[in-house]
């Protein structure tokens, strides 16, 4: 029978689970903690990793992995795994292969909570890094790898920069150093842009923002591409090319190969240890958010493009930052990228500082003051003002924050709407001297 490969579209809907006759159609919720067995031989091959099956949901959980399968389509990955958070997945993908005395490259324009996750946390627990600008020379990449360099990484459109990484470069100097790239996927979400097809080696996502898309669940994914060849760079990846001790002696990468090695260790030893697993019911949720995402992306890109092309125009306006403007200094790259359009966040920075940036939040309507960005409804932030807030105007400059910066996150209400809302909140800021 002549295999089909279903196109993203009806992989969003139909991915991940197939019902049987008189099966649920929708996904079941197993909401268990653990799994009976008739014998404790049978429990035994599991713990060997010689079946397939569930134990205990800290590990795996059918409900879980349905949705994870969904995503790792969606991706065209060889293996997934869910994660109670898109900070756990970042985490789960890089001490998954970089412990104590290691070191990681990474991209500084990166999510803030990452960043401090690899400045400050991993720092903590023995993982050195060093970060370079996405648009570096070639001479400045090549310096920040070292002898003991287990991974690069960086964000396909970074939070809240919307910098975008140029994947294929970033990908072809990790492999020149045998290492592998880790790109965080989530804004673009594989509907706009599939990093695997561009040299990443290995996708994360925070699920909480498109891809459920609703502000209902937090949760987070790692899709391994299954192209790097570990065995390939055993000595820098004992983790994954040597027995682990700790699982049984199995050695990943020889039991599963490139497609399966990454997320069987990711599961059995980080899950194992650290739990955060995202539950039953918040992936289910999820694929209820993943059902709608190929129809929402374009919606939120038409809104967020609009916006854009509004505010670039309004006098207020000292700056802003969305890469489908073909005036963004990321517009080449994402069109290389991000042909069909890149997310519906659109940062931009008012004339008049922290106090231009009150005065306009105070006046909006629609648009939601939260922390959250990529809803279905429109929500807003000023960095300045909450955030960032014990920062000075100076520090505020020096870290790449304008004290003015707004991050707008359009959802799909009416552009019109969304305009009219902007331009009133934007009348409401004094008129400068």
């Amino acid at each position: 029978m002549r295999e089909v490969k279903n196109h993203i579209e009806t992989n969003c809907v139909q991915a991940g689970y197939t019902p049987g006759s008189g099966e649920p159609r929708q996904i079941p919720i197993i909401q268990s903690t653990t799994f009976k067995y008739d014998t404790c031989e049978a429990m035994g091959q599991l713990f060997d990793l010689e079946a397939e099956g569930y134990f205990y949901s800290r590990l795996q959980n059918p409900t879980c992995d349905m949705v994870a399968a969904k995503i790792c389509a969606l991706e065209g990955g060889t293996a997934a795994m869910l994660t109670a958070s898109g900070q756990a997945a970042n985490f789960f993908a890089l001490f998954n292969i970089a412990s104590n005395g290691d070191h990681i490259v990474a991209s500084s324009s990166i999510y803030g909570g990452t960043f401090n996750l690899i400045s400050v946390t991993m720092a903590k627990m023995g993982v050195e890094a060093t970060f370079v600008a996405p648009d570096c020379s070639e001479e400045e990449l090549e310096a920040a790898f070292r002898p003991n360099t287990k991974a690069v990484f960086g964000e396909t459109i970074a939070n809240p920069a919307l910098t975008v990484l140029d994947i294929e470069r970033f990908a072809q100097a990790a492999h020149r150093h045998g290492v592998p790239l880790v790109v965080d996927n989530t804004f673009a979400t594989p509907i706009n842009c599939r990093p695997i097809e561009w040299g990443a080696d290995i996708v994360t996502h925070s699920t909480t923002k498109y891809m459920d898309g609703h502000a209902a669940a937090l949760g987070g994914a790692i899709v391994d591409g299954g192209k790097f060849d570990w065995m390939a760079h055993a000595d820098k990846f004992p983790g994954l090319c040597t027995p682990d001790e700790s699982y049984h002696g199995v050695t990943y990468a020889e039991k599963f190969g490139n497609a399966g090695a990454f997320i069987t260790k990711c599961t059995a030893q980080l899950m194992r240890d650290f739990g955060s697993m995202q539950s039953p019911q918040s992936a289910f949720y999820l694929n209820l958010g993943l059902e709608s995402l190929h129809v929402r992306m374009p919606r939120h890109c038409e809104n967020a493009q609009a916006v854009a092309e509004y505010l670039s125009k309004h006098p207020k306006v000292e700056t802003v930052h969305y890469c489908s403007l073909p005036t963004d200094p990321y517009y080449k790259t994402a069109q290389k990228y991000l042909p069909n359009g890149s997310c519906g966040v659109v940062c931009f920075e008012l004339r008049g500082g922290r106090e231009a940036a009150g005065a306009f939040m105070r006046e909006l309507k629609l648009a939601a003051i939260e922390t959250h960005v990529a809803d279905a409804r429109t929500c807003c932030l000023s960095p300045a003002s909450t955030t960032h807030r014990q920062m000075t105007d100076e520090q505020l400059k020096a870290a790449g924050v304008p004290a003015g910066l707004i991050r707008l996150s359009c959802g799909l209400e009416n552009k019109e709407d969304l305009i009219s809302d902007i331009a009133n909140a934007l009348e409401a800021i004094p008129n400068a001297d």
